[in-house]
C-alpha cells in the first residue's frame, strides 16, 4: 500500500504555547490508523495541524504525494481529507437532509459514492429525521449525521475525534459497527478514541502520544501483547 499521508517532524501549538515535538507518522492507502493517549498529549492538536486549522511551525505534511504543511484548511478539504469533529460541530438551524446536502462532493473519484441514500441506508434514523432541524437530534443521532456529512464529501482520508465519547452504549455499538462497514468499504481512516480494545481489534496501525512527542508505534499484534503500555500511557 502506498503512503497517503506522510507526517515528518511536525511542531506546532497555539501561540507561543508550543504542543507538537517532531511529530513523526504515516497512514497508507486502506488503512485504519489511531492517535491514542491521555487527555492533552497532543492528538487533537495533532490533527489540527495536519487539517490546515493549526499553522505548523515545522516539519512537513504529504498528502496524496504532495506538501499540504502551508495550505490553508479549505485547500485541504477539497483535496480529500474530511474530519468528524469532536462536539460534532453540525448545523443545528438546518435539517439533517440539509446538513448532509452542504457537503456533497465527489473528491475520492469511486464509482461507488456516498449519496444521500447511502446514508440512509448506513443510518436509518437520519432518514427518519430528514426533515427534523439538526438541534432536534439526540447526542447519537447528531454523531450519526457529522459522520454521515463527512462521507458526503467523499473523502480519502476520513479523520475520527472521539466519535464515540459521551454515546449511550447502545448508540456507540451502532458507531462502531459503522466503522467496521466504511473500513470494509476501503477507506482510510484515523481514529482517536479512548476505547483501546475495540481499536485494536478494529485498527491496523496506532501511534501513542505523550506530551507532545511520539513514544511508541506498532500494530495491533504488538500493542494488544504490551498492556504495560495502556498502564503507562492511555489508563486514566
Amino acid at each position: 500500500m502506498s503512503a497517503l499521508l506522510e507526517v515528518e517532524g511536525l511542531t506546532g501549538g497555539y501561540g507561543a504555547s508550543q504542543v507538537l515535538f517532531g511529530i513523526d507518522m504515516q497512514v497508507r492507502e486502506g488503512e485504519v490508523v489511531t492517535l491514542l493517549g491521555r487527555n492533552g498529549m497532543g492528538k487533537t492538536t495533532t490533527l489540527r495541524t495536519i487539517l490546515g486549522l493549526n499553522r505548523p511551525t515545522g516539519g512537513v505534511v504529504r498528502f496524496r504525494g504532495e506538501a499540504i504543511h502551508s495550505a490553508s484548511a479549505d485547500a485541504i478539504a477539497r483535496r480529500g481529507m474530511a474530519i468528524v469533529p469532536e462536539g460534532r460541530q453540525i448545523f443545528k438551524n438546518l435539517s439533517v437532509e440539509e446538513n448532509l446536502s452542504a457537503f456533497a462532493a465527489r473528491r475520492n473519484g469511486r464509482d461507488n459514492p456516498w449519496t444521500l441514500e447511502k446514508i440512509y441506508q448506513q443510518f436509518p434514523r437520519l432518514k427518519e429525521r430528514r426533515h427534523n432541524g439538526g438541534g432536534q437530534l439526540s447526542g447519537g443521532e447528531q454523531q450519526m449525521l457529522a459522520i454521515g456529512r463527512a462521507l458526503m464529501t467523499n473523502p480519502h482520508l476520513l479523520i475520527l475525534d472521539e466519535a464515540t465519547e459521551g454515546l449511550a452504549p447502545l448508540v456507540r455499538e451502532e458507531i462502531w459497527s459503522c466503522l467496521k462497514a466504511l473500513r470494509e468499504y476501503g477507506l482510510t481512516i484515523i481514529v482517536i478514541d479512548k476505547y483501546i480494545k475495540r481499536l485494536i481489534g478494529f485498527a491496523d496501525q496506532h501511534t501513542i502520544l505523550e506530551k507532545g512527542k511520539v513514544v511508541w508505534q506498532g500494530d495491533s499484534a504488538q500493542l494488544s501483547v504490551q498492556t504495560e503500555l495502556w498502564d503507562q500511557y492511555l489508563s486514566v
